[in-house]
């Protein structure tokens, strides 16, 4: 079973740090497999919690290769939610590769769980040494319904998302109905007619400080020396 690795966060980094430097990305060091993904950057700012810069990824499966090549600047630059990662930002940002597995059809839109675990560890950034809590969840989902002018509509949330930011169940999906873009009424009899489909994901979390440390371990180089921050 393939599980989403350091080596996978590792590409992400290459993959923008050549797109500002010009430079040749190393080939991937992961099996070449194919997997539904995501690569979320977020940015550390005066060491507290990370906050999010970009997430984009794919609900079909993508060959790892081109796909984390293709959304980790897509989700980088291109998410409509936020400005485009500018050069400068790269030393304070951690990149998590997450691999979406166990796709199941929820029985009703409260059909699926999620827990908030804090784990303490140490995280080192370029201006501090300090502890953060990760937030795991069990199911992320994606919601499918159609609005009262029968325009389908669709929204995801991976696994650690519910988790993170302390919501409900119900708040959870009524979060996702706002995502899909509808903006009316949200009853209970209108959330029974919704269709969840939940899964599972693996994750790996990477912060630059590790990224800058594995690349001048495992090729004797500083990944930033052509980079101008």
């Amino acid at each position: 079973m393939v599980s989403a690795s350091k080596e996978m966060a590792v590409y992400c980094f290459d993959i923008l740090v050549a797109h500002y430097t010009g430079d040749v990305v190393p080939p991937p060091a992961f099996e070449e497999v194919h997997f539904p993904l995501f690569v979320t950057w977020k940015k550390v700012v005066n060491g507290g919690e990370p906050r999010l810069r970009g997430c984009i990824g794919t609900l079909e499966a993508r060959c790892l290769f081109t796909g984390f090549k293709d959304y980790a600047l897509t989700s980088a630059l291109r998410d409509r939610r936020f400005s485009p990662i500018q050069v400068k930002e790269i030393p304070y940002l951690e990149c998590t590769v997450s691999l979406l597995i166990n796709y199941e059809l929820a029985t009703s839109y409260l059909d699926w769980e999620t827990v908030r675990v804090t784990v303490w560890k140490p995280f080192f950034s370029i201006q501090h040494d300090c502890k953060r809590s990760l937030f795991i969840g069990k199911h992320g989902m994606i919601l499918e319904f159609m609005d009262p002018d029968n325009l389908r509509r669709s929204a995801t949330y991976l696994p650690e998302v519910a988790a993170q930011e302390g919501w409900t169940k119900i708040e959870t999906v009524d979060s996702l109905v706002r995502k899909a873009g509808y903006m009316g009424p949200i009853t209970e009899s209108f959330r029974r007619k919704f269709r969840i489909t939940r899964y599972q994901s693996s994750l790996f979390t990477m912060s630059c400080c590790d990224y800058i440390s594995y690349v001048k371990r495992a090729r004797g180089i500083d990944p930033f020396l052509s980079l101008k921050c």
